[in-house]
């Protein structure tokens, strides 16, 4: 059912977005002749370096639903709690390079990044077999990460139960009392290979039945974040994001 929308999604995308790219594509050469005769003399035009930009004629500013709110959510939590430092585990890299202004982070991935900032520190780390220590890290993140691990997206080995084993080497380098940051979609549980895994909000609770839930956020299908959403808002969701912060 997936496969059958996918390719119907593409065939509409095809249909709808090729001719409007042509127009667009005429229309940046009209508005490049144009302003090359206004242009002065101050900044020189080459036509060889010229640089089409032909899909940001928006109403408004388009962004990524789950990858804007979850690590704004995530950030906000750190700015209450404070830990002297925070680990970072494969979430997406721009939240923990911001979140280093103010508070020391350790960034750990499969593919480390090469990044030097004060206060910021990035390293190579398998999430099904960290190197810290049990009861060690105070904060943890681990952010759109999970639902991957097993899939051979990212070079990791196919491992039918890698998010599970993922999730219980969260558990256990955690110290008791720290918090965990955790962020997977939700919507009908299923696997669609090889890019991510889907949840329910009850699985995720059974995987951290072992820690204590201090808030649970949603971002819906549509909408804004909604702290504690009902369970029949949660059930009518198809690609919804649950932001779950945990304590050990």
């Amino acid at each position: 059912m997936y496969l059958k929308s996918y390719f119907i999604k593409v065939g509409k995308d095809v249909l709808i977005r090729f001719p409007k790219r042509i127009f667009r594509l005429f229309e940046f050469f009209f508005e490049y002749s144009k302003f090359k005769k206004k242009n002065d003399t101050r900044l020189k035009m080459n036509f060889l370096e010229i640089y089409p930009c032909l899909n940001d004629k928006t109403t408004g500013t388009p962004f990524d639903r789950h990858y804007i709110y979850h690590p704004a959510w995530a950030a906000r939590i750190l700015a209450q709690t404070r830990p002297a430092y925070h680990t970072d585990i494969s979430s997406i890299l721009s939240f923990s390079t911001i979140v280093s202004a103010f508070i020391p982070v350790k960034f750990y991935d499969y593919r480390p990044a090469e990044i030097s900032l004060g206060n910021f520190e990035s390293k190579a780390a398998d999430l099904k077999c960290l190197h810290f220590e049990s009861g060690s890290i105070p904060s943890l993140s681990c952010m759109h990460t999970v639902e991957h691990i097993g899939l051979g997206r990212y070079g990791d080995e196919l491992d039918p139960l890698g998010d599970i084993k993922a999730i219980n080497e969260i558990k256990r380098v955690v110290v008791s009392g720290g918090n965990i940051l955790f962020v997977v979609p939700l919507g009908n549980s299923m696997i669609q290979f090889n890019g991510q895994r889907l949840y329910t909000k009850e699985q995720i609770l059974e995987y951290f039945s072992d820690c204590e839930l201090i808030e649970f956020t949603l971002i819906p299908d549509q909408g804004e974040l909604i702290i504690n959403p009902s369970s029949e808002l949660i059930k009518n969701q198809k690609y919804s994001c649950g932001c779950f912060w945990f304590k050990k």
